[in-house]
Formats: structure tokens, C-alpha cells, sequence
């Protein structure tokens, strides 16, 4: 009996078979436009910022452009051949390989980030705009988009998990295969139920880490932000920047233990190997096997607590002042 489930032959990542469009794209818009709605939903409701539809298609136009850039720069940087994209940078932003339009396949959810706040922040000194309320307006409803992203990744069959014999395993067409030869391999495939032959090459199941990044890193985060910290934020009267730094480390936090139901990137391997089975990435052996995107995610969890502290100290100073304030003009 058959404990996986097959990857839907149906979807095809190409919304129109003849055409180099892909659904992965249609998401990112779909993202962005989600983003853009839940934004001038809340400077309408809210009321605490005011923007015109202009000015908001402008903070948009640089956030976007700054996530693009920085996306597509740390792929290049940290996931890709460095030295080559050090000597050759125009190509970072190349579309054309053999001839062929790809697009720009490798975009780094982390450096879209960094792309994104600086963006951001340069609209923000330009239009004399205070740059922690307009990303904790705009953080608040991103996480919903982010969903689709994720989605968009399951439909283009990409960016999966590690090998599996839990009933939520999933087999993708396009993942490697493995030998039977190999114990380990021949230990997951009688798990799962698979029939196979010795010296076949199979395809073994794995984690559906795209759909899990969308619910956790998604959905879960948007219910906290919107429906939670962000009423609380205005109740409470909170510091511009509160969100953005629950943000960062909620984030952080919940991919940096999905990285471990992730494979990591072939070429790049695990940044830290200090436990058992770091030469099989396939599989989870040791929680001291730490990848690339791990070391990103801790300090994205850093940054956040470092502004919460930030925003802490201001408050309390920001209150000190006003208590001296008033105790000098009592004394007037």
C-alpha cells in the first residue's frame, strides 16, 4: 500500500503551454496586488496614515523595484556562482540564457527583503515619509501575498522538501532520484511502500515544504499581524515599527525550523555541518546541521529583537523626557 501522494500530473507551471509565462509569475502580481489592497484598506480604516492612490503606486513602485533588485543580487550572490556574478554583473539582470527567454529564475526571499525596506527607505527621504509607519502599514497585509508566492512555487514543483516516509510525503516528477543500492534509500522506499527493484533509480518522497511556508510563514503570520497586532498597536498606542519587528522575527522563526524539512541547495550544501549525516542533504539527521537560508533566518530573528529593544529604549526615554517635562513646569 501506497503511504505518499503523488504530485498532481494536471498542473502544468506555464499558464499557456506555447508561451514562456509562467503561473509562478502570475503569482508574484497577485502578491503584490493583495499587498497593495490590504494597504489602502488600512489607510482607509485606520486612519493614522494618510496617502493618496498616487502616493501609495509610488511607495509601491520603489518597494517593488527594491524587492526585485535585492532578490535577485543575494541569489546571485550567496546561492549562485559569486566570482562569476562579481566579474560579469549585468548578467544578474540577463533574461536570455542559450538563447532562450528565462526570466531571472533564481530570486532570494531574504535579499528581497533587505530590497524591498531599502526601497522603501528611499521613497521615504524622498517624500519625507516616517519609514517604520509605512512598513508596519505595509508589512501587515504582506505575509497574505507571501502565501501565494509559496503557492506559486508548488505549482512550478520547486524549491521541495527533504526525503520522506511520512504519510504527507509527496512525490515530485522533477526531484532527483536515488539508487536502491543505497540501505537509506531502500529503508524510505519500504516505509512509503514503494515497489522497486534492486539498482533501480527511484523517486522517494518528500516534504511539501512550499505548501508549509505558505501556511505557517503566510497565513499564520497575516492572522497575527492583522487581526492581532495590528488593533493592539493602535489600542496600546505602540511604537511605529512594532510590526515590522514581530515580522522579522516571526519570520525567522518559523522558517528557520521549516529549513530543516528543506533541502538545501545542492551546490551549497549545509554553512554548518556539526552534527551526524551532514554529507546527505537529502535527509534530516542532526538539528546541527544548519543550511544557508538558516543563518539568514537567525538574523532576521535578530534584527527584529534588536529594533524591539530599539523601540523599547525610545519609548521609555520618550517618557522620561515628558515626565521632566511636566515635573518643570510644575515647578514654574
Amino acid at each position: 500500500m501506497a503511504l505518499y501522494i503523488n504530485y498532481p500530473s494536471w498542473i502544468d507551471p506555464y499558464i499557456v503551454p506555447f508561451l514562456p509565462v509562467r503561473w509562478y509569475a502570475l503569482m508574484y502580481i497577485v502578491a503584490f496586488a493583495i499587498t497593495y489592497v490590504l494597504f489602502r484598506y488600512q489607510i482607509k480604516h485606520d486612519g493614522r496614515l494618510f496617502m493618496t492612490s498616487e502616493d501609495s503606486q509610488n511607495l509601491f513602485f520603489y518597494a517593488i523595484l527594491g524587492l526585485i533588485i535585492g532578490a535577485r543580487v543575494f541569489s546571485c550572490l550567496f546561492y549562485s556562482d559569486t566570482s562569476y556574478y562579481l566579474t560579469h554583473p549585468w548578467m544578474m539582470f540577463w533574461p536570455f540564457q542559450d538563447g532562450r527567454f528565462v526570466g531571472l529564475p533564481g530570486m532570494s526571499y531574504h535579499g528581497g527583503v533587505v530590497g524591498c525596506f531599502l526601497g522603501g527607505w528611499i521613497y521615504s527621504r524622498r517624500y519625507k515619509r516616517d519609514i517604520l509607519e509605512i512598513t508596519d502599514t505595509v508589512i501587515a497585509g504582506l505575509p497574505l501575498g507571501y502565501t501565494f508566492g509559496r503557492i506559486g512555487n508548488f505549482i512550478n514543483s520547486e524549491l521541495y522538501g527533504r526525503v520522506t516516509a511520512s504519510p504527507i510525503g509527496m512525490v515530485f516528477s522533477n526531484a532527483e532520484l536515488f539508487s536502491t543500492k543505497e540501505e537509506w534509500v531502500r529503508e524510505i522506499a519500504d516505509k512509503a511502500g514503494m515497489e522497486y527493484s534492486i539498482g533501480d533509480w527511484i523517486n522517494l518522497p518528500r516534504f511539501p515544504t512550499q505548501l508549509f511556508e505558505a501556511f505557517f510563514e503566510g497565513i499564520v503570520i497575516f492572522l497575527i499581524l492583522f487581526f492581532i497586532l495590528r488593533p493592539l498597536k493602535y489600542r496600546k498606542n505602540l511604537k511605529n515599527g512594532t510590526l515590522f519587528s514581530a515580522y522579522l522575527m516571526l519570520y525567522g522563526f518559523f522558517r528557520f525550523f521549516i529549513e530543516y524539512m528543506r533541502e538545501p541547495d545542492r551546490n551549497i550544501g549545509y554553512v554548518i555541518s556539526g552534527g551526524d549525516g551532514a554529507d546527505n542533504i537529502a535527509l534530516f539527521t542532526s538539528m546541527l546541521n544548519i543550511s544557508k537560508g538558516q543563518v539568514f533566518c537567525f538574523f532576521m530573528i535578530i534584527a527584529g529583537l534588536a529594533l524591539a529593544i530599539y523601540l523599547n529604549f525610545r519609548r521609555s526615554d520618550c517618557n522620561g523626557d515628558r515626565r521632566k517635562a511636566q515635573s518643570s513646569k510644575r515647578k514654574a
